[in-house]
Protein backbone atom coordinates (compact mmCIF):
# COMPACT_ATOMS: atom_id res chain seq x y z
CA UNK A 1 0.00 0.00 0.00
CA UNK A 2 1.16 3.22 -0.50
CA UNK A 3 0.92 6.10 2.09
CA UNK A 4 -2.07 7.43 1.07
CA UNK A 5 -4.13 3.84 1.11
CA UNK A 6 -2.29 3.10 4.50
CA UNK A 7 -3.54 6.08 6.17
CA UNK A 8 -7.05 5.26 4.99
CA UNK A 9 -7.20 1.95 5.94
CA UNK A 10 -5.46 2.75 9.48
CA UNK A 11 -8.64 5.06 9.98
CA UNK A 12 -10.97 2.81 8.70
CA UNK A 13 -10.04 -0.33 10.71
CA UNK A 14 -9.16 1.88 14.34
CA UNK A 15 -12.44 3.41 13.92
CA UNK A 16 -14.48 -0.49 13.27
CA UNK A 17 -12.44 -1.61 16.81
CA UNK A 18 -13.72 1.58 18.19
CA UNK A 19 -17.46 1.35 17.45
CA UNK A 20 -17.29 -2.65 18.23
CA UNK A 21 -16.16 -1.72 22.06
CA UNK A 22 -18.87 0.69 22.03
CA UNK A 23 -21.31 -1.14 20.44
CA UNK A 24 -20.82 -3.88 23.24
CA UNK A 25 -22.51 -2.04 25.77
CA UNK A 26 -20.61 -3.61 28.08
CA UNK A 27 -18.27 -0.41 29.66
CA UNK A 28 -19.94 2.95 29.92
CA UNK A 29 -18.69 6.40 31.13
CA UNK A 30 -14.98 7.24 31.22
CA UNK A 31 -13.66 3.99 30.73
CA UNK A 32 -15.23 3.78 27.54
CA UNK A 33 -13.42 6.44 26.34
CA UNK A 34 -10.30 4.81 27.66
CA UNK A 35 -11.40 1.52 26.31
CA UNK A 36 -11.65 2.96 23.15
CA UNK A 37 -8.75 4.66 22.72
CA UNK A 38 -6.16 2.23 24.01
CA UNK A 39 -7.41 -0.30 21.69
CA UNK A 40 -7.36 1.92 18.72
CA UNK A 41 -3.86 3.07 19.84
CA UNK A 42 -2.80 -0.44 20.38
CA UNK A 43 -3.61 -1.34 16.73
CA UNK A 44 -2.69 1.62 15.01
CA UNK A 45 0.98 1.43 16.53
CA UNK A 46 2.03 -1.92 15.70
CA UNK A 47 0.16 -1.56 12.05
CA UNK A 48 2.32 1.59 11.78
CA UNK A 49 5.32 0.01 12.50
CA UNK A 50 4.79 -3.24 10.64
CA UNK A 51 4.11 -1.20 7.36
CA UNK A 52 6.69 1.94 8.13
CA UNK A 53 9.22 0.61 10.45
CA UNK A 54 11.77 3.52 9.35
CA UNK A 55 9.42 6.39 10.23
CA UNK A 56 8.56 8.32 13.33
CA UNK A 57 5.32 8.33 15.16
CA UNK A 58 3.45 10.51 17.65
CA UNK A 59 0.43 9.57 19.16
CA UNK A 60 -2.09 10.99 21.43
CA UNK A 61 -2.41 7.97 23.50
CA UNK A 62 1.80 6.63 23.77
CA UNK A 63 4.57 7.95 25.68
CA UNK A 64 6.43 10.94 23.18
CA UNK A 65 9.94 10.20 22.66
CA UNK A 66 12.98 12.11 21.18
CA UNK A 67 13.00 9.33 18.53
CA UNK A 68 10.73 10.89 16.17
CA UNK A 69 12.82 14.48 15.73
CA UNK A 70 15.35 12.91 13.78
CA UNK A 71 12.84 11.60 10.94
CA UNK A 72 11.69 13.04 8.30
CA UNK A 73 8.54 11.10 8.03
CA UNK A 74 6.24 10.90 11.21
CA UNK A 75 2.99 9.34 11.14
CA UNK A 76 1.27 11.96 13.84
CA UNK A 77 -2.51 9.91 15.24
CA UNK A 78 -5.61 10.20 17.65
CA UNK A 79 -6.79 7.03 17.86
CA UNK A 80 -9.82 8.62 19.10
CA UNK A 81 -10.67 12.55 18.70
CA UNK A 82 -13.42 13.25 20.87
CA UNK A 83 -13.36 10.67 23.49
CA UNK A 84 -16.68 12.69 25.26
CA UNK A 85 -18.74 12.88 22.21
CA UNK A 86 -17.71 9.14 21.74
CA UNK A 87 -18.63 8.13 25.17
CA UNK A 88 -21.45 9.86 24.97
CA UNK A 89 -22.74 7.48 21.51
CA UNK A 90 -22.92 11.01 19.34
CA UNK A 91 -21.58 10.59 15.91
CA UNK A 92 -19.50 14.01 15.73
CA UNK A 93 -15.80 12.42 16.47
CA UNK A 94 -12.60 10.85 14.42
CA UNK A 95 -9.95 9.36 14.30
CA UNK A 96 -7.01 10.82 12.76
CA UNK A 97 -3.63 9.43 10.55
CA UNK A 98 -1.78 11.83 9.43
CA UNK A 99 1.93 12.07 7.74
CA UNK A 100 4.15 14.34 8.23
CA UNK A 101 7.06 15.18 5.88
CA UNK A 102 9.82 17.31 6.50
CA UNK A 103 7.35 19.40 9.26
CA UNK A 104 4.35 19.68 6.36
CA UNK A 105 0.97 17.63 7.12
CA UNK A 106 1.31 15.59 3.61
CA UNK A 107 -0.91 12.65 3.85
CA UNK A 108 -3.85 12.92 5.74
CA UNK A 109 -6.59 10.36 6.56
CA UNK A 110 -9.61 11.02 8.76
CA UNK A 111 -12.30 8.92 9.67
CA UNK A 112 -15.83 9.42 10.87
CA UNK A 113 -16.78 6.05 11.94
CA UNK A 114 -20.35 6.61 13.22
CA UNK A 115 -20.87 8.03 9.61
CA UNK A 116 -19.39 5.07 8.34
CA UNK A 117 -17.17 7.48 6.43
CA UNK A 118 -13.08 8.13 5.95
CA UNK A 119 -12.08 11.75 4.35
CA UNK A 120 -8.79 11.47 2.81
CA UNK A 121 -5.95 13.77 0.85
CA UNK A 122 -5.96 11.71 -1.79
CA UNK A 123 -9.26 11.33 -3.04
CA UNK A 124 -10.65 14.90 -2.60
CA UNK A 125 -14.55 15.29 -2.91
CA UNK A 126 -16.30 18.42 -4.60
CA UNK A 127 -17.17 21.36 -2.45
CA UNK A 128 -20.77 22.52 -2.67
CA UNK A 129 -21.43 25.74 -3.82
CA UNK A 130 -21.18 28.18 -0.04
CA UNK A 131 -24.50 30.05 0.70
CA UNK A 132 -24.67 33.88 1.49
CA UNK A 133 -24.30 33.34 5.54
CA UNK A 134 -21.51 31.70 6.19
CA UNK A 135 -21.01 29.35 9.28
CA UNK A 136 -18.52 28.75 11.20
CA UNK A 137 -18.20 25.62 13.28
CA UNK A 138 -17.22 26.02 17.23
CA UNK A 139 -17.15 23.64 20.53
CA UNK A 140 -20.51 22.42 21.95
CA UNK A 141 -19.29 23.82 25.24
CA UNK A 142 -16.10 26.27 25.09
CA UNK A 143 -16.43 28.31 21.60
CA UNK A 144 -13.57 30.40 21.89
CA UNK A 145 -13.83 34.02 22.20
CA UNK A 146 -11.74 35.06 18.87
CA UNK A 147 -14.49 32.71 17.06
CA UNK A 148 -17.43 34.15 18.63
CA UNK A 149 -15.74 37.53 17.88
CA UNK A 150 -14.90 36.73 14.47
CA UNK A 151 -18.40 35.29 13.64
CA UNK A 152 -20.00 38.65 15.36
CA UNK A 153 -17.63 40.49 12.40
CA UNK A 154 -18.36 38.67 9.86
CA UNK A 155 -22.40 37.88 10.38
CA UNK A 156 -21.52 34.33 10.63
CA UNK A 157 -23.83 31.62 12.21
CA UNK A 158 -22.62 29.34 14.73
CA UNK A 159 -22.39 25.57 14.24
CA UNK A 160 -21.74 24.13 17.62
CA UNK A 161 -20.12 20.88 17.11
CA UNK A 162 -17.78 17.81 18.89
CA UNK A 163 -14.12 17.01 18.43
CA UNK A 164 -11.44 18.65 16.38
CA UNK A 165 -11.54 16.23 13.07
CA UNK A 166 -15.31 16.68 13.27
CA UNK A 167 -15.23 20.19 12.69
CA UNK A 168 -12.82 20.14 10.58
CA UNK A 169 -14.54 17.68 7.98
CA UNK A 170 -17.46 19.50 8.64
CA UNK A 171 -15.81 22.40 6.18
CA UNK A 172 -14.24 19.33 4.05
CA UNK A 173 -17.74 17.81 3.75
CA UNK A 174 -19.86 21.64 3.19
CA UNK A 175 -21.46 21.51 6.35
CA UNK A 176 -19.81 24.58 7.10
CA UNK A 177 -17.02 27.55 5.86
CA UNK A 178 -15.21 28.30 8.94
CA UNK A 179 -13.20 26.63 11.57
CA UNK A 180 -11.58 28.96 13.82
CA UNK A 181 -9.98 27.84 16.87
CA UNK A 182 -7.83 29.82 19.24
CA UNK A 183 -7.99 27.78 22.61
CA UNK A 184 -4.87 25.78 22.17
CA UNK A 185 -4.02 22.27 20.56
CA UNK A 186 -1.64 19.15 20.16
CA UNK A 187 -0.19 18.36 16.74
CA UNK A 188 -2.68 15.37 16.78
CA UNK A 189 -5.74 17.12 17.33
CA UNK A 190 -5.07 18.89 13.57
CA UNK A 191 -2.38 16.94 11.45
CA UNK A 192 -4.62 14.59 9.42
CA UNK A 193 -7.74 17.70 9.62
CA UNK A 194 -5.34 20.05 8.47
CA UNK A 195 -3.89 17.23 5.78
CA UNK A 196 -7.11 16.40 4.01
CA UNK A 197 -8.41 20.48 4.16
CA UNK A 198 -5.65 21.42 2.01
CA UNK A 199 -5.94 18.87 -0.34
CA UNK A 200 -9.38 19.77 -0.79
CA UNK A 201 -8.54 23.37 -1.23
CA UNK A 202 -8.81 24.88 2.01
CA UNK A 203 -6.96 27.56 3.21
CA UNK A 204 -5.29 26.18 6.31
CA UNK A 205 -3.32 28.23 8.49
CA UNK A 206 -2.21 29.36 12.03
CA UNK A 207 -4.51 32.17 12.84
CA UNK A 208 -2.19 34.61 11.89
CA UNK A 209 -1.68 33.33 8.68
CA UNK A 210 1.50 31.44 9.46
CA UNK A 211 2.33 28.12 7.63
CA UNK A 212 1.09 25.01 10.67
CA UNK A 213 4.36 22.76 11.46
CA UNK A 214 4.84 19.48 12.88
CA UNK A 215 7.16 17.63 14.80
CA UNK A 216 8.25 20.18 16.36
CA UNK A 217 9.77 18.74 20.08
CA UNK A 218 6.58 20.86 21.69
CA UNK A 219 3.36 19.06 20.65
CA UNK A 220 1.17 21.96 21.66
CA UNK A 221 0.29 24.02 19.04
CA UNK A 222 -1.44 27.06 19.92
CA UNK A 223 -4.35 27.67 17.38
CA UNK A 224 -5.63 26.68 13.75
CA UNK A 225 -7.66 28.48 10.94
CA UNK A 226 -9.64 26.26 8.06
CA UNK A 227 -11.74 27.82 5.78
CA UNK A 228 -13.05 28.45 2.28
CA UNK A 229 -10.48 30.77 0.58
CA UNK A 230 -12.80 32.76 -0.64
CA UNK A 231 -13.45 34.05 3.45
CA UNK A 232 -9.56 33.38 4.34
CA UNK A 233 -8.72 37.31 4.07
CA UNK A 234 -11.58 38.83 5.61
CA UNK A 235 -11.03 36.07 8.34
CA UNK A 236 -7.61 36.67 8.87
CA UNK A 237 -8.02 40.49 8.69
CA UNK A 238 -11.07 40.41 11.62
CA UNK A 239 -8.59 38.09 13.54
CA UNK A 240 -5.86 40.71 13.50
CA UNK A 241 -8.09 43.54 14.38
CA UNK A 242 -8.97 41.71 17.65
CA UNK A 243 -7.99 43.75 20.48
CA UNK A 244 -4.94 42.37 22.86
Amino acid sequence: MDDYELAAQLAHHAGRIALAIRDSGLIAGRALGDAGDEAANRFLCRAIAQHRPEDGLLSEESADTEARLGKQRVWIIDPVDGTREYGEGRSDWAVHIGLAIDGVAKVGAVGLPALDLVLRTDKPIALPNRPTTPRMVVSRSRPPAQALAVAEAIGAELVPMGSAGAKAMAVVRGEAEIYLHAGGQHQWDNCAPAAVAAAHGLHVSRIDGTPLVYNARDTFMPDLLICRIDLAERVLAEIAALPG
